[in-house]
């Protein structure tokens, strides 16, 4: 990795945390799990199997305003960034989603009179199915293809710049809902509920935000060089 990163392998994993703890979900995307101790980044990364340089560039990516992707394919593994991103859509589709869904249903009224509890739930729920379906053609069409590239199969049909230009920001909906539940659902006595579930909605839409910034600025640039690499040697 380039030294002139914010996070190092030598830096102890508990610090990296510590500064950023947005990194623990970074961290819990790549299988690796807590109680690590004083442990350098590049010993966890070891002792759990997983590839510390593509491991640090998410970090750093993740941590810093710039990135931009220099070409080295010594700087992160396609493989292991591939391995994160299903991870993370299996965290969207299966844990994060579903919890929201559940607290937004204590947070507000569903007994049938309630227009705006209806549209609420309405909304969410067509923005989980996009995302959904956004994840899940990246699952299957997306990633089956980078893994026949990397066996060194180029394909007639597609290429990655087909993926990026569809790759559309995935947040109008949520946007929508935001504004339905901020400025429209009637106040009650006790708001707590609520206002926990906004947090999460917000903290959901920043972490798609930066899982799709990952997509574009270091996914779909590694994978478009390895398509230009086989055209080359074909």
């Amino acid at each position: 990795m380039n030294e002139q990163h914010k996070y190092r392998s030598t830096d102890k994993m508990s610090d990296l945390i510590c500064d950023n703890y947005s990194l623990l979900m970074v961290m819990s995307r790549f299988g690796l799990s807590l109680g690590f101790g004083d442990k350098s980044v590049k010993d966890v990364c070891e002792a759990q199997g997983v590839d510390c340089p593509t491991f640090l560039a998410v970090a750093n990516f993740i941590s810093e305003e710039q990135y931009s992707y220099s070409g080295k394919e010594s700087d992160f593994s396609i493989s292991a960034l591939m391995d994160y991103l299903k991870r993370a859509h299996a965290y969207f589709l299966d844990f994060n989603l579903p919890a929201i869904r559940r607290k937004l249903i204590e947070a507000i009224d569903c007994s049938g009179s309630n227009d705006v509890a209806y549209l609420i739930l309405k909304f969410f729920d067509e923005y989980a199915k996009e995302v959904r379906r956004h994840m899940e053609y990246e699952n299957q069409a997306v990633f089956t293809y980078v893994e026949q590239l990397l066996q060194g199969r180029l394909s007639d049909e597609y290429n990655i710049a087909t993926f990026a230009s569809k790759h559309n920001q995935i947040d109008t909906k949520l946007k929508e809902l935001k504004n339905i539940i901020i400025k429209y659902y009637p106040e009650k006595e006790n708001n707590n509920l609520l206002n926990a579930v906004l947090f999460d909605i917000f903290n959901c839409e920043q972490d798609l935000a930066t899982h799709c910034q990952v997509e574009d600025y270091m996914f779909v640039p590694a994978v478009a060089q390895i398509e230009r690499k086989l055209k080359d040697e074909q």
